[in-house]
């Protein structure tokens, strides 16, 4: 069964009891995923667009955007229009099935896991989730890598609670840390 029709049958009468949501249609659900890979030094390196690039490709399934800076910063060296990083938002089915990865392939590889932070959220309900090292992916090949660079996942939710959000990621497969 895939977690899409996981959340159809079982995740949505869950939320509807738990949180006393009537309409079906208020219902919180992840309406997409953004991962960014942030990278100051594509100023300098223009063959650094394509590695990134082709990293980011594997990791999402999709190609990504090139995102620019909008102002100058001086003390960084940086001018507006220059290439700051590469984001890839995933939607559908291909955000269900990189959240299935992600939960179940992904985050166990990491060393010493113990779950992800419950301090992630922002008022809206969104969660972003940070890491360290591009590595833990299985489709990045770790011979081909120049460098070890982080990247951000954001979870768009809307929900507008975090209490709701927290729960809807929770019933999804996030293996959130055990509080103490």
């Amino acid at each position: 069964m895939t977690l899409n029709q996981t959340y159809k049958d079982k995740i949505v009468p869950t939320l509807m009891s738990e949180f006393s949501i009537h309409n079906i249609m208020a219902v919180p659900k992840v309406s997409k995923i953004t991962i960014n890979i942030g990278a100051k030094e594509m100023v300098h390196d223009k063959g650094l667009i394509e590695k990134i690039a082709a990293q980011l490709t594997a990791i999402a399934g999709q190609k990504p955007k090139l995102t620019k800076a909008k102002i100058a910063i001086a003390n960084f060296k940086l001018r507006e229009g220059d290439p700051v990083g590469m984001t890839a938002t995933l939607r559908g089915a291909r955000m269900y099935d990189f959240m299935t990865k992600l939960f179940e392939i992904v985050l166990p590889r990491v060393r010493d896991f113990q779950g992800v932070s419950t301090t992630a959220f922002d008022r809206a309900g969104n969660y972003t989730l940070g890491l360290s090292e591009q590595i833990i992916f299985p489709e990045i090949d770790y011979g081909k890598i120049d460098k070890i660079r982080g990247l951000e996942i954001t979870f768009v939710i809307n929900s507008g609670n975090t209490e709701i959000s927290q729960r809807l990621l929770q019933l999804l497969g996030m293996p959130f840390a055990k509080k103490k």
